[in-house]
């Protein structure tokens, strides 16, 4: 039951001031459809107030004086307790159940607030540093990836170098990447098996090319490191580490500060290789007829977790063109002085 219809039928004395020159009228007061009535002692109505305009002049006193409206002369005066609690009962029920444009402002405002913190938080940082790496151009790419390739020696060694062993580098280079800005860099040590920077360097510990007969191994982690460098822009996941102030800093003046590939060269020897979808690495083995079976047994001797490589392959190694020669392999194999 409403609070309304718990008191259609409550009546009380009361009274009634038509206006402050006119004389007092003792009246009887009932509830009508959202109104109080006012009626003389026949019972004949005399006026309705609306129920939610009706306010108290003199709360917490007795006799209890209400109108119909912040501007009204009329006025009644009411000392029966009962019609008092349910005249104030009765209305704000009614106040309740009316639109309340302003709350649904407030509630919009809210929501308006809340979803443009949400995304000042969450989108905004993503969206800064997805275009600033995409109005990076590819000279600064380069530099910067130099610049970090140094920041990564200080920390892993010295890059191994012959002339033999650049000159096989470059050969493989362009056998698995051909026309690929970019290199591949051999470090002697204090690295993941293998990283890439910006630029299209590729950096490969030197355990790769001296630890394994097949030279496919070596060809299998340049391949895996081209295929994260698609997955994630290399400029992208710089940014991301080093944040948005860094971000905003590479946008307005173009530079990077050290301290910063510093600090990003020390993240990347110790960060776990990102996951490659199997499926796509082997279409990228079979593109550069290379057989991806070494590669897949070097990461996992037992070939549980890289059976779908395995399975993918059908190339035959001895039908395939050898990823570098034996003079190639053997130089690369010695580029970092045996």
């Amino acid at each position: 039951m409403t609070a309304l219809e718990q008191y259609q039928r409550l009546e009380s004395p009361a009274i009634w001031h038509p206006s402050p020159q006119a004389q007092r009228r003792d009246v009887i007061l009932s509830f009508g459809d959202a109104t109080l009535v006012i009626a003389d002692q026949r019972g004949r109505a005399l006026a309705h107030w609306s129920l939610p305009a009706v306010e108290r002049v003199n709360p917490g006193e007795t006799p209890a004086l209400f109108r119909p409206g912040p501007d009204a002369d009329e006025m009644v005066e009411i000392d029966d307790e009962a019609m008092i609690e349910a005249l104030m009962k009765v209305r704000r029920a009614i106040e309740r159940r009316r639109p309340h444009p302003g709350r649904l402002r407030h509630v919009l405002t809210a929501a308006a607030v809340a979803v443009a913190a949400g995304l000042a938080v969450f989108w905004l940082p993503r969206a800064m540093i997805d275009y600033t790496a995409a109005v990076v151009p590819p000279q600064k790419r380069a530099a910067i990836g130099e610049r970090l390739l140094e920041s990564v020696r200080r920390i892993s060694g010295k890059t191994c170098e012959t002339a033999l062993g650049r000159q096989a580098l470059a050969r493989l280079q362009e056998r698995l990447l051909p026309g690929k800005v970019g290199r591949i860099v051999v470090l002697s040590g204090g690295m993941p098996k293998a990283e890439h920077l910006p630029g299209g360097i590729i950096l490969l510990n030197r355990a790769l090319v001296e630890d394994f007969d097949d030279p496919a191994v070596v060809a299998g982690f340049v391949l895996a490191e081209d295929q994260r460098a698609r997955d994630e822009d290399p400029m992208v996941r710089l940014l991301r580490t080093a944040g948005l102030v860094t971000s905003f800093r590479l946008l307005t003046t173009g530079e990077i500060p050290d301290s910063t590939l510093k600090g990003y060269a020390e993240a990347l020897m110790v960060a776990q290789p990102a996951p490659v979808d199997q499926e796509t690495l082997a279409m990228r083995f079979a593109e550069a007829g290379v057989p991806a079976s070494p590669y897949a047994y070097a990461l996992d001797i037992t070939g549980e977790t890289t059976l779908a490589l395995i399975e993918a392959d059908q190339l035959n190694p001895a039908e395939g063109r050898p990823v570098l020669n034996e003079t190639d392999w053997a130089s690369l194999q010695a580029i970092c002085g045996g």
